[in-house]
């Protein structure tokens, strides 16, 4: 039986309780117990992303997140869904820069099904791989960049500003979605070499929370899991490290057929699982986290040159973190209205920090964000994961609300002021182009003149 140890009720935690396990390949299991309802969700994080990725092969990542639901060594084609549905259960997975994980969420006496499945394409999803599902996965990833970056509005932006903010050759300078280029080179050999590379039981953390009998849950896990042999020639991701501002603005125009005018920037913020992450997450929720935030009043509500402002934070663990501003204009005001007016909110915010009432009210909002995550079986065993992948330690994972709420005033107005600044930030400034007219149009009123 595999070894491990039992979390004691730590402060902070809000009453909430893991244990942390390993299996002899190196699987890293962690178990929640929530007796609350009759469902157990089941969580598994492969340390691997986008940043693995090599110049080339762009979106091989996220293209194989869709290779593993399609078919296993016993489970065939669509079986994977139609299992777990057919359980009255629901499943998914996504992929990111940092991992790609696969949950699933089934009434409590369906778990020994989701924990087999899970472990029969860790084992064996090489059995089924070939170039029929390679082909069809190919082409359902392209059809996704199709659908919600290249023929959308606005739909290259963050692929447009994440190029801006990370220079040419850093990890994190393509986004999980990859290239058409690169998805049409990818070939059966590269995705059977990823697979043999990072999903392994050793590069894989899989969290179980909710109502759960431990013991035979562990019994369960080492029963599929147990014999999947692990693998060692994992490379390690490429150095992540930036100066803390990027010294500039960098600056990108871009004339599209948008519904109006468009201010977005990325500024470089401290990586996530640092104290400094935590309080520019404060700072920025004050500033754009809502409609009662400073952006959102002053442009929106009082100057009325925009219809939507927002500032959000996405954390990063392996590179800067990335502050994401999103500013929509009204009617014809023209961007640098609203810029100017940004860069007024964000000096006034350095030099004075976040009102008690401010500081109150977004230590709130954070806290209730962060409890609606761990308050759910689904939410908990992701945050499980992630702690434990990027930070090593699934407990931390908590007592993350306690960490906001031990952020201090002054904190925040630091951080803002240390990294809220316009040599800090990749923009974006998107002006509409008039819609082209159809061909058979044109020839229609040249035939009536």
């Amino acid at each position: 039986m595999p070894m491990g140890h039992t979390a004691t009720d730590q402060a902070g935690t809000g009453g909430l309780t893991a244990t942390e396990h390993r299996l002899a390949n190196g699987l890293r299991v962690v178990l929640s117990e929530d007796h609350l309802t009759p469902v157990a969700a089941v969580c598994l994080w492969y340390d691997v992303g986008s940043r693995h990725e090599v110049k080339g092969r762009t979106g091989l990542a996220h293209l194989f997140e869709h290779l593993m639901f399609q078919g296993s060594a016993q489970v065939k084609g669509n079986g994977h869904f139609e299992l777990v549905q057919g359980a009255g259960g629901s499943l998914n997975g996504t992929t990111s820069f940092e991992r790609t994980n696969y949950f699933e969420t089934m009434p409590t006496h369906q778990l020994e099904l989701a924990l087999w499945l899970e472990a029969d394409r860790m084992g064996s999803l090489l059995a089924a791989l070939d170039d029929e599902s390679m082909e069809n996965q190919r082409d359902v990833v392209k059809n996704e960049r199709r659908q919600r970056y290249d023929n959308v509005p606005y739909g290259t932006a963050f692929e447009k500003l994440t190029a801006l903010a990370y220079p040419d050759g850093h990890p994190y300078h393509h986004t999980p979605i990859g290239s058409m280029a690169d998805l049409d080179a990818a070939t059966l050999e590269d995705a059977r070499a990823f697979f043999r590379t990072y999903y392994a039981p050793n590069n894989a953390v899989l969290s179980v929370v909710g109502d759960i009998d431990p013991e035979q849950t562990l019994a369960w896990i080492e029963k599929y899991f147990g014999s999947i042999a692990s693998h060692d020639g994992k490379p390690e991701p490429r150095d992540g490290t930036l100066p803390d501002v990027i010294g500039e603005q960098l600056r990108e125009v871009v004339e599209e057929e948008v519904p109006a005018r468009a201010l977005m920037a990325a500024y470089r913020l401290p990586q996530d699982g640092t104290r400094a992450c935590d309080a520019v997450d404060l700072a920025l929720t004050v500033l754009g986290g809502g409609e009662s935030s400073r952006l959102y009043n002053r442009l929106v509500r009082r100057d009325r040159t925009a219809v939507a402002a927002g500032f959000g934070l996405l954390r990063l663990a392996g590179a800067p973190s990335l502050g994401w501003l999103d500013v929509k204009t009204s009617g014809d005001v023209e961007v640098p209205v609203i810029e100017t007016a940004i860069d007024e909110e964000l000096a006034r915010f350095a030099e004075e920090g976040p009102t008690a009432e401010e500081m109150e009210r977004a230590q709130a909002q954070l806290e209730r964000e962060w409890l609606d995550r761990l308050g759910t079986v689904a939410g908990r065993a992701d945050e499980l994961c992630r702690f434990a992948v990027l930070f090593g330690d699934p407990q931390l994972a908590l007592t993350a609300v306690q960490r906001v709420l031990d952020i201090t005033p002054e904190e925040v107005r630091e951080v803002a002021q240390a990294r809220l600044r316009p040599d800090n930030r990749a923009v974006l400034v998107y002006e509409p182009t008039a819609p082209e007219a159809p061909a058979d149009q044109d020839e229609n009123e040249e035939a009536a003149q």
